[in-house]
């Protein structure tokens, strides 16, 4: 028996030290910071292509207990030293899986009490290393320019995307470079080198820098000033840009309030970078985005972030939504000054689809996403635009910007929540909008309405009887009937409570018929969106090569519409890349037969099927679809010319690739 004392000492000892570690370990996950200032030490050589910095990172622990830290840095670069501000050293433990380094104190560090600590480290971003965000490229240090954006964390980040800070940055580079950032600049010459120095005293997300040889282009157009920095020939874009960003400038001023600063520096990125990135007081492009024409969309989303993200930011991920609908909106903005509000109708019916590709998780669940994957855009900006949609339609249009006006104000230089844009909304409109917000931030699905109805005459005209029918049993929502008489059409609106609704509606004209939601305001399935929706779905899957789900999500449009053009020509793209060409000609064959919808889809059939009959050997008729392809006098994404080039000279498959 007294053999058993030891054992049990023992297992006591072991269930003492284990949950002392839970303990330890629960802490680490919990640890919350508040970084406060960023200081930055870097060198920088484009002829080794590498990066050398100390970073000084001075944050508060927002816990009790506070043994630990973790810090997120870019896996190319490799810690050397980490230190407190007296200098001791602190353990560092590097994590490749989620790119962070976590740091152990010698005891605990005070709750709401500054603390610093001190990176010593160096690397080499050639632009080949894993991103932080999968397949995408955010820093890249070549020869005769380089781009360190903040999403590559190439400094200590915490809590991405939601945490401010201030920051100095001191960067060198070899004479002859230019170092482009955030903040109030100062340089200096030592030693065959350039010192950059930047302060950036407010709080936000400064940090992405961009190292350039030569001189911009500048453009001053109405009182803005633009230095673009655009290489090769991306330089005969720089003038379009600046008259187009000098515009996009003061329309937004006029929106959304003075800009945090309203001269930007843009700078060319390369390849497999986003087509656009913001940052305070720059705006980084790609090859791709800049294209041969101004995109005056990628400019609206990218320039209205100089608000929706520096000046105010999400106060946690699940609440990013705010800052990518708002820029997603602000492009609708500029479609609506440019071409009117029957424009921004047709870009909704696409938002609403790309909404309606995910269906989980809530908007409120975000941070459950992918940064930057189709998941993520699809619910943080297109679905979150299509909530700042309707709540324009709920509350009218006079109410909805001045909401926008007032969170930026009381938000400035902060982070605000869901709930900062549903009181101000409220306070614009004077509208309880709790239920709004939870149906559609923190819930998921949509209606599908299904309207029966009947008319009667009255001595004062006609009398509409009917009943809206829908599954969602929490739902409410005004909607739109548009009333189509023998004179001119009569709107009516009726809201529309739980899964079955009545209503009775007047008309001094007799009904010929009764539409619902004839503008599309409210976020809902019906046929032709259940057969667009299939289709994205399907195209999400291709551009990852998944071509067996692709196929099934096509399979599920045609279900709903056997004559869907687009359907049809998806379903026959697959088969071409798979080299299965009967079966790709066949389907090409039903798009021709179908509703041809969308109208481009009849030139770049003809182009595909000539393509198949060049590669089987059949150059007769190749050349009559690639004539019928230039009688359509369609032009769609280069098709004339794609089809007067395979008139000179038979298309040639590409080699197969193992």
């Amino acid at each position: 028996m007294a053999a058993t004392k030891p054992i049990r000492l023992l297992i006591a000892i072991l269930a003492l030290v284990s949950s002392a570690n839970y303990l330890r370990a629960q802490q680490e996950r919990r640890t919350r910071l508040d970084v406060q200032h960023v200081m930055i030490n870097a060198d920088i050589n484009p002829r080794t292509q590498s990066l050398s910095a100390t970073a000084v990172v001075r944050f508060i622990p927002l816990d009790d207990n506070t043994y630990s830290a973790s810090f997120q840095l870019n896996n190319a670069l490799q810690v050397s030293r980490v230190v407190d501000a007296t200098g001791r050293q602190i353990p560092a433990e590097r994590s490749q899986q989620d790119f962070s380094v976590r740091l152990t104190f010698p005891e605990a560090l005070p709750k709401g009490q500054i603390a610093t600590v001190i990176f010593t480290y160096d690397g080499r971003l050639t632009g080949l290393e894993e991103s932080p965000i999968y397949g995408i490229k955010f820093a890249s240090i070549q020869e005769n320019y380089a781009y360190l954006m903040y999403p590559a964390r190439w400094f200590p980040v915490n809590d991405y995307t939601v945490d401010r800070y201030s920051a100095k940055f001191k960067i060198g580079v070899p004479d002859g470079y230019h170092v482009l950032c955030s903040g109030l600049e100062t340089k200096a010459s030592e030693s065959g080198k350039t010192i950059y120095e930047f302060d950036y005293a407010r709080e936000s997300f400064p940090g992405s820098i961009a190292v350039v040889k030569g001189e911009p282009q500048m453009s001053r157009s109405q009182g803005i000033t633009t230095a673009l920095y655009f290489r090769g020939e991306s330089q005969e874009m720089a003038a379009a840009y600046g008259e187009e960003i000098a515009k996009q400038m003061a329309f937004f001023t006029s929106l959304y309030g003075l800009p945090p600063q309203a001269d930007l520096t843009v700078m060319e990125t390369d390849a497999g970078t986003p087509n656009g990135y913001s940052a305070p007081g720059m705006i980084f492009l790609s090859p791709r985005g800049i294209g041969k024409k101004v995109d005056s969309r990628l400019l609206s989303n990218q320039i209205s972030r100089q608000w929706w993200g520096t000046m105010v930011s999400p106060a946690s991920r699940n609440h990013i939504w705010l800052t990518n609908s708002a820029a997603r909106y602000s492009e609708l903005f500029w479609v609506e000054q440019n071409s009117g509000p029957a424009a921004v109708e047709a870009e909704m019916k696409d938002i609403f689809v790309e909404a309606l590709t995910v269906t989980d998780p809530p908007v409120i669940q975000s941070s459950r996403l992918d940064d930057y994957s189709p998941e993520f855009w699809a619910i943080t900006s297109a679905k979150g635009t299509a909530v700042l949609g309707m709540l324009r339609f709920i509350i009218g249009d006079e109410a909805f910007q001045k909401t926008l006006k007032s969170v930026l104000t009381a938000g400035a230089w902060k982070s605000i929540g869901t709930d900062d844009l549903r009181k101000a909304a409220e306070a614009a409109s004077g509208k309880n909008l709790q239920g709004f917000f939870i149906q559609w931030i923190e819930s998921t699905g949509a209606p599908e309405f299904k309207l029966e109805y009947t008319v009667f005459r009255t001595s004062k005209g006609f009398r509409i009887m009917g009943k809206i029918a829908q599954d969602l049993d929490t739902f409410r929502m005004p909607v739109d009937l548009q009333i189509e008489t023998v004179g001119n059409p009569e709107t009516k609106q009726v809201e529309v409570v739980g899964t079955a609704s009545e209503f009775v509606v007047e008309s001094f004209g007799r009904p010929k018929k009764v539409i619902l939601d004839p503008a599309n305001r409210v976020l809902r399935y019906s046929n032709p969106i259940r057969v667009a929706v299939a289709i994205r779905r399907g195209e999400m899957f291709a551009e990852i090569s998944e071509f067996g789900d692709a196929l099934k999500e096509y399979q599920k449009a045609l279900d709903v519409n056997r004559n869907s053009s687009l359907a049809h020509y998806r379903v026959a793209e697959l088969f071409f890349l798979q080299r299965n060409y009967q079966a790709g000609a066949n389907e090409f064959r039903e798009a021709l037969n179908g509703d041809l919808d969308p109208k481009w889809i009849e030139v770049w059939t003809h182009i595909n099927l000539g393509k198949i009959f060049d590669i089987t050997g059949q150059r007769e008729r190749a050349v009559n679809e690639y004539n019928q392809a230039i009688r359509t006098k369609d032009n769609t994404q280069g098709a004339q010319e794609e089809a007067a080039k395979y008139l000179m000279t038979p298309y040639q498959r590409p080699a197969a690739t193992q």
